[in-house]
């Protein structure tokens, strides 16, 4: 076996793995959605931007002047209000009673779906707030139909806005048109129509022109990722997630590679070791399934993921130390698609971007 010599030292910031964020790609995916919906974004950018940096993320999608921005937590809320936002941000994850004072404070906007709840947020000081409606996630909301329950609390402290989830939007199975004949029953059962009406997730959003509703609630899309045959406009790519090789190994035919052998070399081969593995969230699971692009060129992912380091056969790739894999997004004219990724190692796209650490440098471009 041997090693080669590093040919260079690499920038600091890139040392080990980074994700380069194409900002240009995710202002015009925006901009693409909102004139295909033809009504105002409020564009999710919970879990820190899905991962890209909400600020950055905010910072670009202010450009196509959304009506404000879905987040998950109070903290997340109040991570915007300090970097300057002053649109509605809206917590869509439901709420405790505890915490609708933090709510106020931070100037957000509850989403809100009990009797109990929102009499306490009217006696809190009140303001903004939506009425989350259950048509058939049955994650969080009022059921469609047990609206009476919240009706009276709703007829002394009305909502702004009312909304629901669907959970098939990106298959043409009828779901979507049952939720939404679910929703217009339950809206036009409250003592008044809410100003702001929203149902459309990214992969609603995309499936008809305009939306029927107030605003549209785009995620993964804006972030890069489709959502099928179905959809009539497809992002362009957000994220690049790309590591170094650090060390480019000779083997014989017959030796192992990676934890329990799982990859055997059938020939003579050269094994190339980047400095990421699942810690950085690139997932275990991608090991002998998934392939990364070096030069543009396709190869395969090989033996088991590791904590800190994955490998991949570079056999047929002229590469060296110090060069860049890409593990998804696009190298020269490749591409690696993120679905295909997450695909390949039997995971979401959402779950694949969301995972990956902090300690993997962002580089917004």
């Amino acid at each position: 076996m041997n090693t080669t010599t590093p040919k260079s030292t690499a920038d600091e910031t890139t040392t080990r793995a980074w994700v380069d964020i194409d900002l240009g790609a995710l202002l015009r995916n925006g901009q693409a959605l909102a004139k295909h919906a033809d009504v105002p974004l409020l564009p999710m950018v919970k879990a820190d931007g899905y991962g890209l940096g909400a600020l950055p993320v905010m910072k670009t999608l202010d450009a196509v002047e959304p009506y404000g921005w879905g987040v998950a937590t109070v903290q997340e809320g109040r991570e915007l209000r300090a970097a300057g936002s002053t649109k509605p941000v809206i917590v869509f994850t439901p709420m405790l009673p505890s915490e609708l004072r933090h709510v106020r404070d931070a100037r957000l906007v509850p989403t809100l779906a009990s009797a109990a709840t929102i009499a306490a947020w009217a006696q809190t000081g009140g303001g903004p707030w939506h009425l989350a409606i259950d048509t058939g996630v049955s994650r969080a909301g009022v059921r469609w139909d047990c609206i009476g329950t919240v009706l009276d609390a709703v007829r002394d402290a009305p909502p702004e806005g009312a909304f629901t989830h669907f959970h098939s939007a990106e298959l043409d199975n009828g779901s979507m048109e049952i939720q939404e004949r679910r929703f217009r029953d339950a809206i036009a059962a409250l003592p008044a129509r809410p100003t702001l009406l929203h149902a459309d997730n990214s992969a609603a959003a995309v499936r008809r022109s305009p939306s029927p509703w107030n605003l549209v609630r785009p995620g993964v899309f804006l972030y890069g990722v489709g959502s099928g045959a179905g959809a009539a406009i497809q992002p362009e790519p957000v994220a690049h997630l790309r590591a170094r090789i650090v060390e480019i190994r000779s083997l014989n035919a017959g030796d192992s590679v990676g934890y329990d052998a799982t990859w055997i070399a059938a020939r003579p081969s050269r094994v190339a070791t980047l400095a990421l593995g699942y810690a950085d969230g690139y997932r275990r699971s991608l090991g002998n399934n998934a392939d990364a692009l070096i030069h543009g060129h396709r190869v395969p992912v090989i033996g088991t993921v590791m904590m800190d380091m994955t490998m991949l056969d570079v056999t047929d790739v002229p590469c060296a130390i110090g060069d860049s894999a890409t593990l998804f997004g696009s190298d020269g004219g490749a591409m690696l698609t993120l679905e295909a990724v997450a695909g390949r190692g039997g995971l979401s796209p959402y779950e694949l971007l969301t995972g990956l650490r902090q300690r993997i440098a962002r580089i917004p471009k």
